[in-house]
């Protein structure tokens, strides 16, 4: 007894040794397949070894499946450690009798072992099998020993595995199908060069049959199974792999593991493909011909729809370019969140008024898309209307840091790399972004300014969650882009009776190279970029009558005649009487008043300061300070508060307005406020002139509201005088030039700029 116990001890610790010694090659590279939200293959790659070995999970191995393989191959199965002795012996003693193989011995396991390891069909190989088979065992459990074996069966050619049988086969998972179809794929890898579905049916039939009759006699299944199955005809061919959705498959291909459980929703994708390539196809007569789009469910955060271009087989127009991860420039596609940052800062409201006039910002001179100045607009207008220098200057206000850190918490990777490079151009497309952040950003307006990392995966798990706005900012922005009596509404869109109501902003990068539309409505974010993938700007293209058009086009197809409830207005948001003229609480001399939403204890309570009481002559002819304000022979005035950017606007556009008469030239105050503002030359700039032709600098300045007249000075010496807003030209020296500009105040203001001729 004492002996026994020492050689199984002794057996035991052996098979210990020679499995650490000699460890479980058990490293199975599988095909990487992406699934749809439902579990459905759309797409599948090769392994290295160019082999479909599609990975079969746990949850495909339905009870049919597992029985059936279990009865045909190995029923005793979960009776024994990997190798059946009693099939062992009877084979053994069958050989040496006939002296042919007759009948085998292999168990599942070790038919997993022959398949993890192949060798040629020796004796010395069994043993090895054998040794195989009980690591196995010793590693694993029967359910995953026989979902192994499920993975690498063969099947001939370059199919391995029961899930890429039935995937190629019959088109389906492997827990759709039959007893029929099992019994007909269970008896393949016996004989895979002979038995070929597609070439082979009749016998594959005959064989199948004999299987099911067998089962029949055994009871293994009921009558009515066994009679449907061998009614059941064999049709199947080989077919092909799925290839839907390639540009995302490529994407989730990169995660790495054998399945990658999408969120695309297959029948809305497969209808907004046909819809962006029949689109494209309209467009192509522009020679606009590429497209790309993605849906995003507000709710669940889930990509439900991904087309990275118009058509992925037209090798053409460079249709496997993936134009949703592409970097391009965003146009005015950022502007949304700069005021719903300066709305949360207390800079603006959505009635507060700002100045759309010429500005320059150190030679940094925006202007709008259609080159035109509208001077005072509210900040509702200026978004709704897309206004550049509108947006340049509330950047300015708010500083470029705060939008770029906002940014990159959105995984605005392009932006975050570039964040030192990047000056106030980069709210007017002046930076890099792609159609899967913009989609993401934008989501933030459909979840009361919370940024969601959008989900392509089901099992992504990042719970990455960013507070971007406040909800009552987010409010006000859906307000002012749900409104379509905009500019950037298409011109030839037929009919808006069964859109559902959506908020949207377009953009138009510089050069018209990308064309943006972003819209969103509680259910669904969706992002539209429409261009060329060679960067070829075309006159036709824009974000109004080219990304929109499809952008309306798609709502209506996922979201049809939808009638849900819009953005309710939240508890941190308020509204108010202001000065329809400021757009700040009024003060008493304010008289139109209209409503407006703002933010309580954070946007700015400061009163409308548009007027100003000024002492004047009885004729109106001369303004008095309270220095010089004689004793008699005066009286009080209100006067509306100019700033010297619009004076100039007003002047050039030659519009009247009511100026301050000129101060008391008897008076001796010096006046330090008010001082021009040097418009051009940008100061600290380097100017290179050539020398054959010099062309002369402009000499431009703003002035305060009283200022009449301008005086310039270069490098200390008088140069010219002009009226105040008037143009003067002039030829500097090469080197350090200072201009200096005194209005007729005696207030005065330097700039600096560098000179170098060139040879051009």
């Amino acid at each position: 007894m004492l002996n026994a116990f020492y050689a199984v001890a002794g057996s035991f610790l052996l098979f210990l040794l020679l499995n650490w010694i000699l460890p479980l090659p058990d490293r199975i590279e599988y095909s990487t397949i992406i699934t749809d939200d439902k579990g459905e293959v759309i797409h599948a790659f090769l392994t290295h070894d160019q082999q479909w070995r599609m990975k079969t999970e746990l949850g495909e191995i339905s009870p049919l499946l597992r029985k059936t393989i279990v009865e045909k191959e190995d029923k005793y199965f979960y009776y024994h450690l990997g190798i059946n002795p009693f099939a062992v012996c009877r084979a053994f003693g069958r050989n040496i009798l006939l002296h042919r193989r007759t009948s085998g011995a292999s168990t599942i396991t070790m038919q997993v072992a022959r398949a993890l390891e192949p060798k040629q069909r020796t004796y010395w190989s069994k043993i090895r099998e054998m040794f195989r088979a009980l690591q196995l065992e010793w590693k694993y459990s029967k359910t995953e020993i026989l979902q192994i074996y499920l993975n690498v069966v063969p099947y001939g050619g370059n199919i391995q595995g029961v899930k890429s049988a039935s995937i190629l086969y019959f088109k389906k998972n492997p827990d759709h199908l039959s007893l029929a179809e099992i019994t007909a794929l269970s008896i393949i890898p016996n004989r895979p060069s002979s038995l070929v579905i597609g070439r082979n049916n009749d016998l594959i039939v005959q064989q199948r049959n004999k299987w099911l009759q067998r089962w029949a006699r055994e009871k293994v299944f009921t009558e009515k199974e066994i009679a449907d199955a061998l009614a059941e005809p064999l049709t199947a061919t080989r077919g092909t792999v799925p290839s839907l959705v390639p540009q995302l498959a490529q994407k989730l291909k990169k995660r790495g593991g054998p399945i990658v459980h999408s969120t695309v929703q297959l029948n809305t994708q497969l209808k907004l493909e046909k819809l962006i390539k029949d689109y494209s196809r309209t467009l192509a007569l522009k020679n606009i011909r590429n497209a790309a789009v993605i849906v995003l469910d507000n709710q669940t955060h889930r990509v439900v729809s991904y087309v990275g271009s118009a058509d992925f087989h037209d090798s053409a127009d460079g249709g496997q370019v993936n134009g949703a991860a592409a970097i391009r420039q965003p146009g005015s596609t950022l502007k949304p969140l700069l005021y719903g940052l300066c709305i949360d800062e207390g800079l603006l409201t959505p009635k507060r008024m700002i100045t759309d006039v010429p500005i320059n910002y150190d030679g940094y001179a925006p202007e709008n898309y259609d080159r035109r100045f509208n001077g005072y607009v509210t900040m509702e207008y200026a978004l709704g209307h897309s206004l550049n220098i509108p947006a340049v200057k509330s950047l300015k206000a708010l500083g470029k840091d705060r939008l770029i850190r906002k940014l990159t918490e959105c995984d605005f990777r392009q932006v975050d790399r570039d964040r030192k490079k990047l000056g106030l151009s980069m709210i007017l497309g002046g930076c890099g972004a792609t159609l899967e952040e913009l989609t993401g950003l934008y989501s933030i307006f459909a979840n009361e300014g919370k940024y969601i990392r959008p989900r392509y995966a089901q099992d992504d798990s990042s719970g990455k969650e960013v507070k971007v706005l406040s909800p009552a900012a987010t409010f006000m922005i859906n307000e002012t882009l749900s409104k379509v009596n905009r500019p950037d509404f298409p011109l030839n869109w037929e009919s808006t009776v069964h859109l559902p109501k959506i908020a949207w902003k377009t953009g138009t990068s510089y050069g018209r190279r990308d064309a943006w539309s972003i819209g969103y409505n509680k259910r669904y974010t969706v992002g539209i970029w429409v261009g060329n993938f060679s960067g070829l700007g075309i006159p036709e293209l824009s974000g109004a009558n080219v990304a929109t058009p499809l952008l309306f086009t798609v709502f209506n197809t996922i979201d049809y005649d939808d009638d849900a409830s819009w953005f309710s207005k939240p508890r941190d948001c308020d509204v108010r009487m202001v000065c329809s003229e400021t757009g700040l609480p009024p003060a008493d001399f304010c008289t139109h008043l209209v409503t407006d939403y703002f933010i309580p204890l954070v946007s700015t309570a400061k009163k409308c300061d548009n007027r100003e009481e000024v002492f004047v002559s009885a004729d109106e002819k001369m303004a008095y300070c309270r220095i010089c304000l004689p004793p008699a022979g005066y009286k009080k005035k209100w006067y509306t508060v100019i700033p010297p950017e619009m004076k100039e606007y007003y002047d050039a556009n030659h519009i009247t307005y009511q100026s301050i008469p000129p101060h008391n030239p008897m008076c001796e105050r010096v006046f330090r406020e008010g001082a021009p503002v040097v418009t051009s030359p940008a100061n600290g700039s380097e100017y290179l002139i050539n020398r054959k032709d010099p062309e002369p600098l402009l000499l431009r300045c703003r002035v305060s509201n009283d200022v009449s007249k301008v005086f310039w000075y270069i490098n200390d010496k008088f140069y010219k005088s002009g009226e105040a807003g008037s143009r003067e030209f002039f030829v500097p020296d090469e080197g350090p030039v200072k201009i200096s500009c005194t209005d007729d105040k005696g207030r005065n203001r330097n700039v600096w700029i560098r000179v170098r001729y060139v040879n051009l």
